[in-house]
C-alpha cells in the first residue's frame, strides 16, 4: 500500500470523527494457544457514513459499521485485505506479515455492530520461519480456494503463497503468479477465488486469471500504469452470484480521499458503482472486501487499511445488495 497518501485529509477526518468520543483499547499480548493464534484484544466504536459524503446505488443499503481502536503495539493494524470463513467469522491479512481473524458481531436486524473474538498469528516463509522482515511481509491480497486453501499475495516481493487449509496452516508453497513486472509498492492487491483457480488484479492496472497450469490475461495492464488520482483496484472477492466485486481506491492531492464497490465480469469489465465513500462524509484507505449471501441479499463487508498510522483508520463497513 502507498503510504505517501492520505495523511493531510485523514488527519483532519480522524480528529472530527473522534470529537466528543474517548475510547480506551487493550495492548497486545502475545500469548500463543496450542492452535499457534495468539487473543488480540482491541474495542470497536459503532460508525456511520456521514452522509452526504456517501452516495449508494438503488437496492444498495448501508448494514452498520465499526471503527477498530488498538494500542500502539496491537498487531491490529494495516489490514490489507479480508475474506469471510462462512460460518460468521472472518480472515484478514496485514502488509507486515500478521494473519487476524475474528467474528462479525451482528444486531437484530443483522447490522454490523462489532468484532469478537479476534485472533493473530505471523505468516511463515517457506522453511516454516515467522516472517520477520517488510521486504518478506507485505501482504496484500487473501482468497480462499474453492478447496479450502488459503492464499495470500506479497508485493515488494511479489508472489503468491499457499498456506493450506486455515484449519491446519502450513509452511507456504508458492503457486502461479501474472508473468508481469508490477512496480515495488503496486503489486497484486486483489486476490479472489476463481472457479478451480484464482484471479488477481494489479493495483496499477490488470486482471489476470491463474490456476495451477498457469496465468491468462483477462485485461491488459495500460500502457501508462495508473495514477494514485485513478481509481485502481485495492480488494476483490467472488459474487455470490457470479462475477466478482472489487474496492477501488483513488486519491487526489491535497484531500480528496475515495473509495468505490463494484461488480466485475468474467470479462473483466466493470458495473456501475455500487457505493461510493468521499469526503465530507466516511471515507479512508479502503483495500479489504469480502461478499457472501445473506437470504435474499448480498452482504459485503469493506475493510480499510490505517498504514500503523494515528491519522488513518482501520474501518469495517457492511452494505447490503439486492440490485
Amino acid at each position: 500500500m502507498n503510504r505517501r497518501v492520505y495523511v493531510a485529509a485523514l488527519a483532519a477526518l480522524t480528529l472530527a470523527a473522534c470529537a466528543g468520543a474517548v475510547v480506551t483499547s487493550q495492548p497486545w499480548t502475545p500469548t500463543p494457544e496450542a492452535d499457534g493464534w495468539s487473543p488480540a484484544s482491541v474495542s470497536t466504536r459503532p460508525v456511520g457514513l456521514g452522509l452526504p459524503g456517501a452516495l449508494l446505488a438503488q437496492g444498495v443499503r448501508y448494514a452498520g459499521g465499526v471503527t477498530v481502536l488498538a494500542g500502539a503495539d496491537s498487531p491490529l493494524h494495516s489490514l490489507s485485505d479480508l475474506k469471510l470463513t462462512g460460518d460468521g467469522g472472518f480472515i484478514a491479512v496485514s502488509d507486515v506479515g500478521d494473519l487476524a481473524r475474528g467474528t462479525l458481531a451482528l444486531d437484530r436486524e443483522g447490522r454490523l455492530v462489532g468484532l469478537e473474538g479476534l485472533g493473530v498469528r505471523r505468516l511463515t516463509l517457506t522453511d516454516g520461519a515467522p516472517i520477520s522482515q517488510k521486504i518478506d511481509g507485505d501482504a496484500e491480497g487473501l482468497a480462499v480456494t474453492a478447496g479450502g486453501d488459503l492464499l495470500v499475495s506479497f508485493e515488494r516481493d511479489h508472489r503468491i503463497w499457499n498456506y493450506g487449509p486455515l484449519t491446519a496452516l502450513r509452511s507456504p508453497a508458492a503457486v502461479r503468479r501474472p508473468d508481469f513486472p508490477f512496480p515495488e509498492n503496486d503489486g497484486m492487491e486483489g486476490l479472489a477465488a476463481s472457479g478451480d483457480g484464482w484471479r488477481v488484479a494489479g493495483e496499477s492496472g490488470g486482471v489476470w486469471d491463474c490456476s495451477a497450469l498457469g496465468c491468462a490475461v483477462a485485461v491488459a495492464p495500460p500502457e501508462t500504469p495508473l495514477a494514485d488520482s485513478d481509481y485502481r483496484i485495492t480488494g476483490m472477492d467472488r459474487d455470490p452470484a457470479g462475477g466478482w466485486f472489487v474496492v477501488q481506491r483513488s486519491y487526489r492531492a491535497p484531500i480528496d480521499v475515495r473509495a468505490r464497490v463494484r461488480r466485475m465480469a468474467a470479462d473483466g469489465r466493470l458495473g456501475p458503482v455500487l457505493v461510493e465513500l468521499k469526503l465530507p462524509g466516511t471515507t479512508d484507505n479502503f483495500e479489504g472486501i469480502a461478499a457472501e449471501r445473506r437470504g435474499e441479499r448480498t452482504r459485503i463487508y469493506v475493510l480499510s487499511d490505517n498504514n500503523s498510522l494515528a491519522v488513518q483508520r482501520t474501518m469495517m463497513l457492511a452494505f447490503d445488495v439486492t440490485a
